[in-house]
């Protein structure tokens, strides 16, 4: 069940933030956006792992997005808080994308070539549809769908690292040392 509301989370987050900015309210998305990083923490093992993933999500895509923005290549026409950075909308998304990352996306941990096709495909087919609603142009559709795939094939095994290293969804393992030593305190 915590999977299927996980990606039906995500898909609301979505497209709130691009039909919001798709629509000329950019600010929509990223309030959505915030109640389902909410749910998440809420229902999350340990919260402050996952705050760290949403952070350094959000950071990732800061730069990625920026620095794609910067080739001229896409433009987003609403929602940029300063000038030659990412708009916060879609910085928001990659906040989104983190929740993911632990719950519905886990399924792809410890397959990094799977990983890597997954991000060179389906980032830009993200973005793809981003430019059919209306939130986002390629300007030069195939030098930007060439740098989202790199970039995405490169940010996705990220992510997943970061994912687990930054997992507060699953169970904490104790380490085997510790439960024998555990075991020896509680047999004395």
């Amino acid at each position: 069940m915590k999977l299927l509301i996980n990606f039906a989370a995500f898909q609301l987050g979505w497209f709130a933030c691009v039909l919001g900015a798709a629509n000329g309210l950019p600010w929509l998305g990223p309030v959505v956006v915030a109640a389902v990083v909410a749910l998440h923490l809420a229902t999350a093992r340990r919260a402050l792992p996952e705050v760290y993933l949403v952070f350094a999500a959000m950071v990732l895509g800061l730069v990625q997005d920026s620095v794609l923005l910067a080739t001229g290549w896409l433009s987003y026409s609403v929602g940029l808080w300063l000038p030659g950075l990412a708009p916060y909308w879609i910085v928001s998304m990659w906040a989104l994308f983190a929740t993911t990352l632990n719950v519905s996306m886990s399924w792809m941990r410890g397959r990094p070539v799977l990983t890597v096709l997954m991000g060179a495909v389906g980032g830009p087919l993200s973005y793809l549809a981003g430019e059919k609603l209306g939130a986002i142009e390629l300007t030069q559709p195939v030098q930007a769908l060439a740098a989202l795939a790199l970039a995405w094939a490169i940010a996705m095994p990220l992510l997943m690292w970061l994912a687990v290293r930054f997992d507060g969804v699953r169970e904490q393992r104790v380490p085997e040392f510790v439960q024998r030593d555990w075991r020896v305190v509680g047999d004395a």
